[in-house]
């Protein structure tokens, strides 16, 4: 059956966790700066065919291309280990410690940062043709949205950085749901149409997400958006990252291992084994009448 059910589910996600804290820190390197460009041209992607276009939902239906072909490849995001490595800790598996899925998460946050801000100096490039004029409609789009998710979120003070902080949390709730999804299925259309729906959701409904912004910021930094590093870090990158490891362990890892995970003992120890019927000789059941 193409359906993975819920209690296989959460195991191969406690499965998946350990294997990506026990990954070499080469692969896991690799893994990472492939999986942020691959989401990042995504990115660069639906903005260009939003401005262009001036529908922002269509921006958003394609989105979610750059996510699924580097899920297919078996790519890493930060926002994914969230969700799947401190499974395997709470599992108990073998190796797998509080430092050893710290070293992951910094691997993998390294690893993002690197391919997303290739990626936004290849794009930087390719609007503004090698920094010999300004940046084109989509380039200086990009650097209005550095803009309005930095300074934008500073103008509003404590309620700013509140709404920056809920938005990275319902960031990584979607889009765990969205790695989940997939793994929910065996065939390749059952993990992309489990993809698409959540990655589109967080995408147009502008929630935060930290790869993402790794090349969105720095590209509009680079093609001249209105703001600071200092402003990229402390109004948008730090509280956006705190948030996607909340939105994602709380309400998918946390919210799955416990309901479909820890009560499975609980609900096979209540059932009743049946009464085994003993095996009766046939010859006797003939002397007896039967």
């Amino acid at each position: 059956m193409d359906y993975v059910k819920p209690n296989e589910l959460v195991t191969a996600m406690i499965d998946a966790g350990e294997s990506k804290v026990h990954l070499s820190t080469r692969d896991t390197l690799i893994r990472a700066f492939m999986g942020a460009a691959m989401l990042t041209l995504g990115a660069a992607f639906a903005v260009t065919v939003a401005t262009q276009t001036g529908n922002p939902l269509l921006g958003a239906v394609l989105f979610p291309v750059g996510f699924i072909l580097l899920y297919l490849f078996g790519y890493d995001l930060l926002t994914g280990v969230f969700t799947l490595a401190p499974l395997a800790f709470l599992d108990k598996r073998p190796g797998v410690t509080v430092k050893a899925v710290l070293r992951n998460w910094g691997l993998v946050f390294v690893g993002n940062f690197g391919g997303a801000f290739m990626v936004a100096v290849f794009m930087t490039i390719y609007f503004t043709y090698g920094w010999s004029q300004d940046p084109s409609e989509v380039g200086q789009a990009i650097g209005h949205i550095g803009e309005g998710r930095t300074v934008g979120y500073a103008e509003h003070g404590a309620g700013g950085m509140l709404t920056l902080f809920i938005r990275g949390v319902m960031c990584n709730w979607m889009v765990s749901t969205g790695v989940v999804a997939a793994m929910a299925s065996r065939s390749v259309i059952g993990k992309v149409v489990g993809m698409w729906m959540p990655i589109m959701l967080f995408f147009y409904m502008g929630f935060e997400h930290s790869i993402v912004n790794m090349f969105l910021f720095p590209a509009g930094l680079l093609m001249g958006g209105e703001f600071t590093i200092m402003d990229y870090l402390v109004w948008n990158e730090i509280p956006t990252v705190v948030g996607n490891l909340v939105g994602g362990l709380t309400f998918v890892g946390l919210m799955l291992y416990t309901t479909h995970y820890r009560t499975k003992p609980k609900r096979n120890a209540g059932l009743v084994a049946p009464t085994p019927v003993p095996d009766v000789d046939d010859e006797k059941l003939v002397g007896a009448g039967r």
